[in-house]
């Protein structure tokens, strides 16, 4: 028995309820009896909350999108809270900014390029403004998530699912009351009576705290107040960095315009001995010819020269005998 009570858990408990509720709520359709009506207002109270819960929700999605577009990034982006919450207060929001990256890339090349090189010195302003970028935007993501993200999905957690959890709870007590009545007769009055009294707390419980959500939504305004806050003062800074940049452009145009253009003098071209010339094709011979020296002349070769065999030639073998 202690075995059996053990595995009945608290999670199965509550399973268990959901079934029944479910059952008796399939249990009033297919029978036909009329259940409980709330009232309009009860009804049109609900609608909004659940309204202001799908918007909350999405608006929470596209915010981040809009943040950072790349979905990578944002997967970095939904981590923030943990870390701000284990290092105080977040710095930098722990992902590259693509105008940091442009930057880091102009001013790289601009070092390469050389002090020489007015291209090189613009892609150096160039590469300053567009890290001084990437900061703006770090702030601006940090100013959104703390100030809009962040309070919104507080509400997402804590006050929008208390409230599914008394509607929820409401509709279990209103299945279970209605049950009872049907059986009234056949049960202790006392038993239906508490099932009615459990049914209209709950009633008021969900009642309030919806009243008080939907009441009290000008915190949802200051937040968005917030967020719209956070984009002037981002997009006042990147006009400002930018209105720099092009000033500093504009008057190195100025400048390389205004000085005389230097003219390109080819250097003189160098002149090469290629030697005579003894090929049959008329190319030239890439090694001199030697010269034969006199000890080199007196020489004598073992192949016969042209001239004696020509001589031989003119006398046969047997005029040679006779001489």
């Amino acid at each position: 028995m202690k075995i059996h009570s053990e595995r009945w858990s608290w999670s199965r408990v509550v399973r268990f309820k959901e079934l029944w509720s479910f059952c008796r709520l399939v249990s009033e359709k297919v029978g036909g009896a009329e259940g409980t009506k709330l009232d309009d207002d009860f009804k049109e109270m609900e609608k909004k909350v659940d309204l202001t819960s799908k918007a909350v929700t999405e608006v929470l999605t596209r915010t981040i999108e809009y943040l950072q577009p790349n979905p990578a990034s944002r997967a970095k982006l939904t981590m923030l809270n943990t870390m701000s919450k284990i290092r105080g207060q977040v710095k930098n929001p722990g992902y590259p900014q693509s105008e940091g990256l442009l930057g880091e890339s102009m001013i790289r090349y601009g070092k390469e390029l050389g002090e020489d090189s007015n291209f090189g010195d613009a892609l150096l302003d160039a590469g300053e403004s567009m890290k001084r970028l990437a900061e703006v935007k770090d702030s601006l993501d940090i100013e959104v998530k703390q100030n809009f993200i962040d309070p919104l999905q507080n509400l997402c957690d804590k006050d929008l699912k208390e409230i599914q959890h008394h509607l929820k709870k409401l509709e279990g007590r209103r299945l279970d009351f209605d049950y009872k009545k049907k059986r009234q007769g056949k049960i202790p009055d006392e038993e239906l009576r508490q099932a009615m009294e459990k049914f209209e707390e709950s009633k008021e419980v969900a009642e309030t705290s919806m009243h008080n959500l939907l009441e009290t939504d000008i915190e949802q305004v200051s937040q968005l107040s917030a967020l719209v806050d956070a984009q002037l003062d981002y997009h006042r800074q990147a006009v400002q960095i930018l209105d720099e940049l092009a000033e500093k452009l504009k008057r190195r145009m100025r400048e390389a315009s205004s000085r005389p253009r230097r003219e390109y003098k080819p250097k003189p071209r160098e002149t090469y001995d290629f030697g005579e010339t003894d090929q049959s094709n008329g190319g030239f011979s890439c090694n001199p010819t030697p010269k034969v020296s006199a000890a080199s002349s007196s020489f004598r070769s073992d192949k016969p020269s042209r001239s004696s065999v020509r001589s031989m030639r003119e006398f046969p073998p047997s005029s040679l005998h006779d001489v």
